[in-house]
């Protein structure tokens, strides 16, 4: 999955970047309260798309 598709997910369901470091960023859900790193990857992985999604309480792609 391409890092743009899943912050736009991750939008589309209230998420918010917190902050960018050198090779994460930093995203949280307000409704839930999480947080979760985000690879600074062009590709990101299926299976980590899916936690990401799973730590932040989105629906998974």
């Amino acid at each position: 999955m391409k890092r743009r598709d899943l912050l736009a997910l991750l939008s589309k369901y209230g998420c918010k970047t917190l902050r960018e470091g050198g090779k994460h960023s930093i995203v949280w859900n307000p409704r839930t309260r999480q947080t979760s790193a985000i690879p600074r990857h062009r590709e990101i992985n299926e299976f980590t798309a899916r936690k990401i999604c799973r730590d932040l309480g989105v629906p998974e792609p």
